[in-house]
């Protein structure tokens, strides 16, 4: 499955999550890091949804950039 995943930068650090797996983050101190980390909290994240029973949700978020004029 392809899960879209929003990484942020912070003053020292990276974060990322998933929109679709509430609770699914993870930080490192790259982008790099960060993205290696994150696929491997998905990976965990459903293995433990799961075991518990829980059904595993299906990709639905999508990302879009927008244009916004910039006043002077």
């Amino acid at each position: 499955m392809r899960y879209m995943v929003i990484v942020e930068k912070g003053s020292s650090s990276y974060g990322a999550f998933v929109p679709d797996l509430p609770g699914c983050i993870a930080v490192g101190e790259s982008e790099s890091e960060v993205i290696s980390l994150i696929e491997e909290a998905i990976q965990f994240h459903l293995e433990d949804l799961k075991i518990i029973g829980d059904s595993v949700p299906l990709p639905a978020s999508k990302s879009i950039f927008v244009d916004v004029p910039v006043s002077a």
